[in-house]
């Protein structure tokens, strides 16, 4: 007889006894609804609902998914922006697309021992009949370039002294392999690269400085005490690592620059050979490897002298760090999920001493135990979730800021919004289901006895 009473007494909110409006909330929601079950929306309702009243709680129950979901999201977005800097601006601009290069060694070789540099050494220099040989074997449409490099200090008229400068003896294709716009000028053609001919083009830098107040085009530039006209000044290509693309001379491979940059017993600095697709690079890279070994008269025991360096070779020693970086950007602020899931896990457990009576109310009007447990269960992902959103638009915004005050680039990753909400709900799971558990173990009698 008096469980109905106080039913109905528990479906009023109470006044004056100290139990915050969150509770008038939930009781006004037991009467609402006084069917047995709870539609999610309605938990998930419920949860705003609280949120919106109990600001202050809330905000620290959504603390720590916040502060984990926006490191999260920032260091992630950091690391994938050096990689994309890296694999694309380096890779692109120092080595080019689809593109790899013949070497008596390394160019880009990391840490080496002493036996390893004395045996690259000893190694057979690439000649030039090598280079003509592999050209000659090449398919229809392979790019093909000769490549001399050395930093130089150039001369002219118009500045006493300067900076050193790269310069780079090279075969008429160059230009098109490394994606190289004549913005100025033109760039030398076959026939002067044949005949050899005392022209250079000129990056942006080169042009600013060795040229102040004048145009570059039709002027000359001494290096190594030999003049060469400037026909073309290349567009502005930017820095990659810190190393600008804008201090450099380019002059045909047959002229005198490459016989100034040359260093005896090394042989050419590069063959460049660039496929028409990433899939051919694979096969021309098997078949100039053929050649070679061919020219050298390696037997199949013997390993190779000479290296075919790609970017995938250039930036191995990269992809693994990349690794670590990914692992720790995403393990390091797990730690402030996993401290958002225990303040979660406290709040739920005061919230269920809190709503004791409302518990008793929905289990007397017929709520079975998974009824009680996937309202709480729903609230305490709904908080969750709404952090980790938070976290989400925090870390963008931190990750861009950081951006924008920094050298470091930024790339948001669309995986790690998505793993970072996935590991929002999953802390709301995880957290809740201790607190709606032991809610939905409450006894109804003693739940409306509660005060």
């Amino acid at each position: 007889m008096s469980a109905p009473a106080v039913g109905a007494r528990a479906a009023t909110p109470e006044r004056g006894t100290g139990r915050g409006a969150g509770v008038g909330v939930a009781h006004g929601r037991a009467r609402a609804h006084p069917r047995a079950g709870m539609p999610a929306i309605e938990a998930i309702r419920l949860a705003l609902l609280q949120i919106r009243v109990q600001k202050l709680k809330s905000f620290f129950t959504l603390l720590g998914v916040m502060i984990g979901v926006m490191f999260l999201i920032a260091v992630v977005s950091i690391v994938n922006g050096i990689a994309r800097y890296v694999e694309q601006d380096f890779a692109g601009k120092f080595l080019g697309v689809n593109t790899f290069t013949l070497r008596k060694y390394p160019n880009f070789n990391g840490d080496v021992t002493e036996a390893e540099w004395r045996a690259w050494q000893r190694r057979p220099a690439v000649t030039l009949a090598d280079a003509v040989a592999v050209r000659d074997e090449l398919p229809r449409g392979t790019r093909w370039a000769v490549q001399e490099s050395r930093y130089v200090s150039p001369v002219t008229r118009y500045v006493d002294g300067g900076g050193q400068v790269m310069a780079h003896a090279v075969t008429a294709q160059y230009f098109a392999i490394k994606d190289l716009v004549v913005e100025r000028g033109r760039a030398f053609n076959e026939q002067e690269d044949a005949l050899g001919a005392p022209v250079v083009v000129i990056g942006q830098e080169v042009a600013s400085e060795y040229f102040p107040g004048v145009e570059p085009v039709g002027r000359e530039l001494v290096v190594d005490r030999i003049p060469y006209q400037v026909v073309g000044v290349l567009e502005k290509q930017g820095s990659v690592l810190g190393i600008s693309l804008d201090r450099q001379v380019i002059a045909p491979f047959a002229s005198p620059l490459a016989r100034a940059l040359a260093r005896p017993g090394r042989g050419l600095g590069g063959v460049v050979i660039q496929a028409q697709s990433a899939a051919e690079q694979v096969a021309l890279q098997a078949q100039v490897r053929e050649i070679m070994r061919r020219r050298h008269g390696l037997r199949p025991t013997e390993g190779d002298d000479f290296v075919l360096e790609s970017s995938a070779s250039a930036l191995s020693a990269w992809m693994s760090i990349k690794q670590y970086l990914v692992l720790a950007g995403v393990f390091l602020p797990a730690i402030g999920l996993v401290v958002g899931a225990m303040v979660i896990m406290n709040i739920m457990l005061v919230a269920v001493a809190e709503r004791t009576r409302e518990i008793g109310v929905r289990k007397a009007l017929g709520a079975r135990r998974r009824d009680i447990l996937a309202q709480f269960l729903a609230e305490s992902t709904t908080l969750s979730v709404v952090g980790a959103a938070l976290g989400v638009g925090l870390g963008v915004a931190l990750a861009y800021a950081v951006a924008a005050l920094s050298p470091l680039p930024a790339s948001v990753a669309a995986w790690s919004i998505v793993t970072a909400v996935g590991l929002g709900a999953g802390v709301g799971i995880v957290a809740g289901v201790y607190p709606a558990s032991r809610a939905a173990r409450l006894d109804p009698i003693a739940a409306l006895r509660s005060e």
